[in-house]
């Protein structure tokens, strides 16, 4: 998975970038201090995989990954040349998703590029340049199909949906709220890769003080949150300056800290979460002696496109596969024991993967 940070300066991006990836991209209290964008990767938190790597004594553990790309904060004006986040909007454009830092708190000390805090305004003006990207990118795009039109019927057909798209974007309305008619236009649409076509998750960066209650106390976070429901938007609680003080403690150390905060997760946990829940993913498990791996997939996945993401093979030749639920091996203590109490099952075509199944895939090719 894939997750493009974007926000105002000074709201907090890459105080979380740093945080939560550990890259140590740069960060201070000044416009455009991200010059070049950042990209760390890191592992999904998963508890399930150290307890099943423990019970079949595996090498090697492998968990999934997020890449987080941070770019540099952008500004009003920024789809005209302004400020220097127009330069890498092309970074996030092969996102799955964008991570939207708002600033939900009042500080004196730390600059806000328009004087004032106001989350909503500060929204509206970053998907305002996104949405004028989006439309350089159609305007290019439907001068070359425009010239294939007169003589091909699927041009013609892609020049009418890209023009419809253009004036909706034009009307300030997000490509995510442009529904083209049927599956395979929508599935044209999305394959344009635009920035307002791809879901959004706020995280609403807060003072310590309001992260206990998660925000509930803070009428910034009310009003994003109602912004964010009526865009079918994710929303997170975060304080960028305490996950940078999370990030350098060890890990039990992190958790005596966020329990004195009133906190039960970090932010990556909260990041991934959103994410996986907005984006409806969830993440089936292999294990053996060589190694324990979380492999990523879509919610309603069946066995076999499942058995593909292991190796392509598996899927050609996916014959059946061995599945129990992770807490059920894990109370049973061994695969045997499982077996005893017929909690293993075998499971064919038709079987829908579910969030924690321990699979062992069986193919023949």
């Amino acid at each position: 998975m894939k997750l493009g940070i974007v926000g105002l300066p000074n709201v907090g991006k890459s105080t979380l970038f740093n945080a939560i990836t550990k890259a140590g991209a740069e960060s201070a209290n000044y416009p455009f201090c991200t010059i070049e964008p950042n990209v760390g990767v890191v592992a999904v938190p998963d508890e399930r995989l150290d307890k099943l790597a423990a019970l079949y004594s595996s090498q090697k553990i492998t968990p999934a990954v997020i890449q987080f790309v941070d770019i540099a904060g952008l500004v009003k004006g920024a789809s005209k040349g302004e400020g220097l986040g127009n330069q890498f909007l092309s970074n996030i454009r092969e996102t799955d998703a964008i991570v939207h830092v708002v600033r939900c708190f009042d500080d004196s000390n730390i600059v806000h590029v328009d004087g004032s805090v106001d989350p909503i305004r500060d929204i509206e003006t970053i998907n305002l340049e996104l949405i004028f990207s989006d439309l350089d990118l159609l305007d290019r795009r439907m001068a070359k199909t425009k010239k294939l039109a007169n003589n091909d019927k699927d041009a013609k057909a892609e020049y009418a949906i890209l023009s419809e798209l253009h004036d909706h974007l034009e009307s300030d309305k997000l490509a995510i709220s442009f529904d083209a008619g049927d599956d395979d236009k929508n599935a044209f649409v999305d394959s344009l890769d635009l920035l307002t076509r791809k879901p959004v998750i706020y995280a609403a960066n807060v003072d310590e003080d309001s992260v206990a209650d998660d925000g509930e106390s803070n009428e910034y976070v009310q009003k994003v949150r109602e912004y964010a429901k009526t865009n079918n938007s994710g929303v997170f609680v975060i304080s960028a300056q305490i996950e940078e003080e999370i990030a350098e403690l060890e890990d039990d150390e992190k958790a005596e800290y966020l329990e004195s905060l009133g906190m039960t997760e970090s932010g990556l946990d909260k990041i991934v979460r959103a994410s996986y829940s907005l984006l409806g993913l969830m993440s089936f498990l292999t294990a053996g002696e060589k190694e324990t791996r979380a492999w990523t997939i879509k919610v309603g996945t069946k066995a076999p496109q499942a058995a593909g993401k292991i190796h392509s093979d598996f899927e050609r030749g996916f014959i059946k596969a061995e599945v129990i639920n992770y807490q059920d091996l894990l109370d049973c203590g061994s695969t045997s024991a499982a077996r005893e109490k017929g909690l293993m099952r075998m499971e064919g075509k038709e079987y829908v993967m579910q969030d924690g199944d321990v699979v062992e895939f069986r193919f023949n090719v």
